[in-house]
């Protein structure tokens, strides 16, 4: 009978030429047709160009393994049958490459990791790439092992000295992060460098062996709903088909399946089925698979999703539930542009960042669900301790102590994707100077809904209730009667006063009005107080009117009207105007709370 496998996948992550590959090669005993730079390209550059998944198994730890069942019913005892071979812990290694141009590959292996290797090079230690791939794991991954490779090239009496230093650096490294306290191990993956023979044996490997069985959990794994696979690599086998490898997200397949490829919209029939070389009838979630199909051109496909046939949808834009990433330098900005990884497709795309009201942020977050029936508050930026202050909060003296416990981004796409529903999102800026010390990644978060109507900005994005809060202030410029008020200075000359009549408006001194009409044609405007002025503010607003009075001449008077607004603002009672305009409202109204 053939073993029992649970498979892990497991990570190697790190900065370009810090040995990954090496170590990979070092650890596999079998390699799958995408391992070990078989690329042209990857062996003349000498780096990593894209995933390569290579595999090794040990005996299953006995704390991995099932307890003993439930004692067998008395009776005959069943016929001996052949004994089961002993279950095996499958590790599947994802080498991603380390080189920066290349961070959308590895945003898109750290997908479909349960454990990250970080590889760092002894003697560099932390380098740029290596950071980014921290980040990539602290959002994709729960555990980490940290192993510090090519340790031959230290001298050999200072070796241990120098491997204390590095170990304690990263742990300080590690401190602020999800993965304090993760293990790290010295380790020789090619002594000698890739020039040295095959013959020098590899330092450390057994020991990083040994470590990962410790840190290995058999992962929890769901056969049931849509089958989903993470494509990586295409090509065609002559007499045999096309052959699709990839990581199986969720779900499963079976011999003789009807499995669709979404983004060029072909249903084809699974003819059979891989694991590293081993033919197999069925698959399920977290399985490395290899699908052959007949007449499909493997050109086609070079990276992308497989699932269950109508299962998937193509989007134009998205709700995204989002988290700054604490090491990206400046402002996320609203209407900004950056590039959105959704599983191995990246594009580019336009944010647009919200949250609830102010008095809301405190509300627990909704994790998996958006609800269409709140309404949310437009945000120039996304709200941080330690993004810069928006324009409004530059103006105000009061400082900014609160921010919203969760935030929501609507990404508009530059050209459609292909991706389930409830998905990592990652927004990055790629196209900052690939040798500048910075992270590039900027955000990450969870995809809740994806807008598949083309025209979603007619059909659906009015259903979205984001609003503006509009603040406008102006000034009480003359008394009618104890009832009106003529207002001033919160329109321009040219402004349409007409849509503003009816609009609640708050006098400093106290009262409530609503605009009534425009009056003349300088942007003055009428105002009738319901409840009347208090004796004070007329007081007050008639000596004002007499002073000047008592000051003008007649060539003051068309100064005054001039330079009105550049008076004393002492002597004025302000006049101030608060509404919502929603974003998405083709009518642009404006709305005031009861």
């Amino acid at each position: 009978m053939a073993a029992q496998r649970v498979n892990v996948n497991v990570g190697v992550l790190g900065h370009i030429d810090s040995g990954k590959t090496a170590l990979a090669r070092a650890l596999s005993t079998t390699a799958s047709t995408a391992a070990f730079d078989k690329q042209p390209q990857s062996r003349e550059r000498g780096i990593t160009l894209d995933l390569g998944f290579s595999c090794f198994s040990v005996p299953l730890p006995a704390r991995l393994r099932p307890g003993p069942g439930p004692d067998p019913a008395p009776g005959p005892a069943p016929a001996p049958g052949p004994e089961p071979a002993p279950a095996r812990l499958q590790f599947t290694l994802v080498d991603c490459p380390g080189h920066a141009s290349l961070i959308r590959t590895i945003i898109g292996g750290a997908q479909i990791i349960d454990l990250m290797m970080l590889v760092i090079d002894v003697t560099k230690g932390m380098q740029t790439q290596s950071a980014e791939c921290l980040v990539i794991g602290q959002i994709a991954c729960q555990k980490l092992i940290v192993v510090l490779n090519k340790i031959d090239l230290l001298a050999e009496e200072k070796r241990q000295a120098a491997i204390d230093k590095m170990t304690k650096k990263m742990q300080k490294t590690l401190e602020n992060t999800k993965f304090r306290g993760s293990p790290i191990i010295p380790v020789a993956a090619k002594p000698g460098g890739p020039e040295a023979p095959e013959t020098e044996t590899p330092q450390g490997i057994s020991e990083l062996i040994e470590l990962l069985m410790s840190q290995a959990s058999i992962p929890t794994r769901d056969p049931s709903g849509p089958f989903l696979m993470a494509v990586d690599h295409c090509f065609s086998i002559k007499g045999q088909g096309t052959v699709m490898t990839g990581t199986i997200l969720s779900g499963s397949v079976s011999l003789g399946d009807n499995v669709e490829i979404p983004a060029l919209k072909v249903v084809k029939k699974v003819k059979s089925m891989q694991m590293f070389h081993t033919p197999v009838t069925s698959a399920m979630q977290g399985d490395r698979l290899g699908i052959c199909v007949t007449q499909f051109d493997p050109k086609l496909l070079e990276r992308g999703l497989v699932c269950t046939p109508d299962s998937l949808h193509t989007i134009h834009a998205a709700i995204v539930s989002v988290k700054k990433i604490p090491y990206f330098r400046g402002a996320l900005q609203t209407k900004a542009k950056f590039h959105i990884t959704v599983g191995h497709e990246t594009v580019m795309g336009r944010v647009m960042f919200f949250s609830l009201a102010p008095d809301q942020f405190d509300c627990e977050p909704l994790e998996e669900t958006f609800d269409f029936e709140k309404e949310y508050l437009y945000q120039e930026q996304y709200l941080s301790k330690d993004s810069p202050p928006a324009e409004e909060d530059k103006k105000s003296d009061q400082p900014v102590e609160k921010w919203p416990k969760q935030q929501w981004a609507l990404l508009e796409f530059e050209k459609p994707v292909t991706c389930p529903k409830l998905c990592l999102v990652i927004g990055s800026k790629l196209d900052t100077d690939i040798h500048a010390n910075t992270c590039r990644l900027a955000f990450h978060g969870m995809m809740l809904q994806g807008l598949e109507d083309r025209n979603y900005t007619e059909t659906f994005l009015p259903k979205l209730k984001v609003y503006k809060l509009k603040h406008k202030e102006g000034y009480v410029e003359r008394v009618i009667d104890d009832y009106n008020v003529i207002g001033r200075s919160l329109f321009k000359k040219e402004t349409n006063i007409q849509i503003f009549v009816g609009l609640k408006v708050h006098l400093s001194s106290g009262e409530s009005g609503v605009i009534e009409s425009g009056f003349g044609q300088s942007g003055k405007f009428k105002i009738r107080i319901p409840a009347g002025l208090y004796p004070d503010t007329k007081k007050l607003l008639t000596t004002a009117a007499t002073k000047k009075r008592a000051k003008g001449g007649k060539g003051e008077a068309a100064k005054e009207d001039e330079g009105a607004g550049k008076a004393d603002p002492a002597q004025h009672i302000t006049i101030s105007l608060y509404f919502k305009r929603y974003v998405f409202d083709a009518q642009k109204r404006m709305v005031q709370s009861p």
